[in-house]
């Protein structure tokens, strides 16, 4: 067969660590390829090595049979290679068409031809399918947009291969049925598709071959058509995965978390949170559902200080932690697994240590009179990430060196070691394979059977139905339903969450 891509036997290092270890990856024209793997099992190191980003320490690349030296980025390009990192890379405040041709600006006159730019890109963009105004201003797009123009600046430089990085990771299901589509239109086009994903139902869905690698190492290439889901979580985490959450029957006792008629208004001033009204019972799992921009965010950053209400009642044990700071309402007994994890979640260029005591770093014994206590803030740390599996080289590794998956066991086990009386979980598997969201699943129900409050806050039908002991259904700033997981199915929820009246409860 003829490969537009080929990856021989690739080594990459880092200190302390084989990122991939003999790894080998072909791919054929017209194919969309899975790579699959766990949260650090060395999927987007590899692509970076692909994409020139890395210089690997072993191994040879061949692009339509012909070796080459991916020295850097622009050699890439050249070789018709594009790449869609999972965190865009894009200047917020220029238009579609600037962000598109930054780097290979065309000009008249020795100025920038701006306005054949943009016929040129809204050319493109129909072409493909992609709808893209590409006058419009970054800011004022949503996120699935944003990776529409990351693919169009990709296209505009000719590339024939696409790499796309967890490309479904930060989109709505909408948005990823519509990527869905434009993959195929690529494709059909005679580019090539690399997918670096670790959602099985999308390999399932749209994918030719999948590879799967396994902590550094090249597992094997398998037909899509051939396998099933079971086989390829198993191949990726080296044992039998369970799709489903084994949990017993909640015993919810008194109410913890008490919101009234609550409403809040986002950064622009427009009210999001319109007169909410929510409860949440010790030792239960309520599960807020809902399309996202129906003020879930907003919801979740009053409950935790992030945000100001304009009006309402928020009580957590009957004592109000209204409009609280934020470590007033951590101290309360709430802790929080915030939705971004890079923006909320962590210090990036801090070590994983220090960001696992973010929560009480000034209390005995992390601290003394104003003094941090080193000794001690990093024996807790090596007892933490010991708990829940967080790899790591070690703890005084920088937070941005670790993978996504190991960025979020790190949140996970500073938050719920506080023993909470509130655990506040935003999107917690965004971006998860199927090991680490088991592991959080389990995580969450075991707090739920020491008697906590847990409010999961996700986008994620099936983990809402997995998860939750009851799912509160949230359109519009209110909820507009309250439903048992047993008694209703992702067809009813999805109606609910588009304010739609069910056949079973009448109107919404």
């Amino acid at each position: 067969m003829d490969y537009v891509i080929e990856m021989l036997n690739i080594r990459k290092e880092f200190p302390g660590i084989v990122a991939n270890d003999d790894v080998t990856l072909q791919v054929g024209k017209g194919e969309i390829h899975a790579l699959l793997g766990e949260n650090g099992a060395g999927k987007s190191t590899l692509m970076n090595v692909l994409f020139g980003l890395y210089k690997p320490e072993k191994g040879s690349i061949k692009v339509h049979g012909k070796e080459v030296n991916i020295e850097d980025p622009n050699v890439a390009n050249r070789l018709g290679i594009g790449m869609v990192h999972q965190h865009f890379m894009l200047v917020d405040t220029f238009t579609v068409t600037e962000n598109i041709v930054l780097g290979s600006e065309p000009s008249k006159a020795g100025t920038v031809d701006i306005k054949a730019a943009e016929k040129e890109v809204q050319a493109l963009s129909e072409k493909y399918g992609l709808n893209v105004d590409a006058t419009a201003k970054i800011r004022d797009i949503s996120v699935g947009m944003q990776q529409r123009v990351e693919i169009l600046k990709t296209l505009y430089r000719g590339a024939e291969i696409l790499i796309l990085d967890e490309p479904t990771a930060v989109l709505t299901p909408q948005e990823i049925k519509e990527l869905t589509q434009i993959m195929r239109d690529l494709v059909k086009e005679g580019k090539s598709i690399i997918l670096i994903t670790h959602k099985l139902k999308e390999i399932m869905q749209i994918c030719d071959k999948c590879t799967i690698i396994r902590k550094g190492k090249g597992i094997g290439t398998v037909d899509v058509s051939e396998t099933n889901p079971t086989e390829l979580a198993s191949l990726m985490v080296g044992r039998e995965v369970t799709f489903k959450t084994d949990k017993t029957p909640a015993s919810p006792g008194e109410t913890a978390l008490n919101v009234k008629n609550l409403k809040v208004k986002d950064f622009r001033g427009v009210e999001m949170v319109k007169g909410l009204n929510l409860d949440v019972r010790k030792g239960e799992i309520v599960g807020v559902a809902g399309v996202d921009g129906n003020g879930q965010v907003e919801l979740v950053e009053a409950l935790t200080g992030l945000k100001k209400s304009s009006s309402g009642e928020i009580s957590l044990n009957n004592r109000s932690i209204y409009n609280l700071e934020p470590r007033k309402v951590t101290e309360s007994g709430v802790a929080h697994i915030p939705q971004d994890r890079h923006k909320h979640g962590l210090l990036l260029d801090f070590p994983i240590g220090e960001n696992l005591v973010m929560q009480n770093y000034y209390m005995e014994p992390n601290s003394k009179r104003g003094v941090l206590n080193f000794k001690k803030i990093y024996e807790k740390a090596r007892s933490l990430i010991e708990e829940y599996d967080v790899r790591t080289p070690n703890a005084y590794t920088q937070a941005r060196s670790l993978s996504g998956g190991n960025q979020q066991k790190a949140i996970i086990a500073r938050e719920v070691d506080r023993s909470p009386d509130l655990l506040i979980a935003a999107q917690p598997t965004r971006g998860l394979d199927v090991g680490a969201i088991e592991f959080i699943h389990s995580k969450l129900i075991e707090e739920r059977d020491k008697g906590r409050a847990v409010l999961l806050v996700s986008f994620e039908l099936d983990e809402i139905m997995n998860v939750s002991d009851r799912i509160a259904v949230m359109f519009d700033g209110q909820i507009i339903a309250e439903v048992k997981p047993e008694e209703t199915d992702e067809q009813e929820l999805g109606l609910l969450m588009a304010g739609r009246k069910s056949e079973k409860r009448g109107e919404a």
